[in-house]
């Protein structure tokens, strides 16, 4: 059964489900270059965000609507270095590793309609004490499986194509694309020189 929890401002949401389930990509969002602090050290960080929807799990999220299904999203470094979580995820998707020039030439924009299964589990956050979802594995469908036709329509936002996007995210992640150098650069024509670390990711970026 899901799970409600309270959000920081006293209402209850709905949590996708605990367990391994259906799912379909149906979001890719370049959210952007910016500081982030990781254990005491602030890096800037080059991030993706993939979301997926899980056909057999629905609700009610407004009454207007009717039965939706839930979505479940995960945030990466833009890398497809050995080590990157983005790289280990990709290859469990598809059931094998890439070579060094797959790896450099991936586009992710074409996992958009990809089916996969997704592991969902909750955590609870130190600071607030609210459940929230995490994004724990993504694997093939197993043999014989198939994936309900796509509900929710697909969608992606990148600075090139499809800047225009950008007024139809909701405005938690819009605050946070505006704090990108990509975002800066695009709207204001000027931006501060990224550090090497950064620019050494950007050389492994799928697209």
């Amino acid at each position: 059964m899901a799970i409600i929890a309270k959000s920081k401002g006293n209402t209850e949401r709905t949590l996708a489900p605990i367990g391994n389930h259906l799912a379909r990509c149906v979001r890719m969002i370049h959210i952007g270059t910016a500081e982030e602090t990781i254990q005491g050290t602030v890096k800037k960080l080059n991030k993706v965000k993939l979301s997926w929807e899980l056909p057999d799990e629905t609700h009610v999220f407004k009454e207007e609507n009717g039965a939706e299904p839930f979505t479940v999203s995960k945030e990466y470094t833009l890398s497809m270095s050995d080590r990157a979580n983005l790289r280990k995820d990709l290859e469990s998707w598809r059931g094998k590793g890439f070579t060094e020039k797959q790896a450099e030439e991936f586009d992710i924009t074409v996992l958009l309609g990809i089916p996969c299964m997704i592991n969902v589990i909750h955590k609870t956050a130190k600071s607030s004490g609210n459940n929230y979802v995490v994004v724990s594995g993504i694997t093939p469908l197993p043999k014989r499986v198939e994936c309900p036709e796509q509900v929710i329509p697909s969608f992606e936002f990148n600075y090139d194509d499809k800047f225009s996007n950008f007024e139809q995210l909701d405005e938690w992640t819009q605050n946070k694309i505006k704090e990108t150098d990509e975002y800066k650069e695009k709207t204001e024509g000027s931006v501060e020189a990224v550090s090497d670390e950064v620019v050494e990711s950007l050389e492994d970026l799928a697209f």
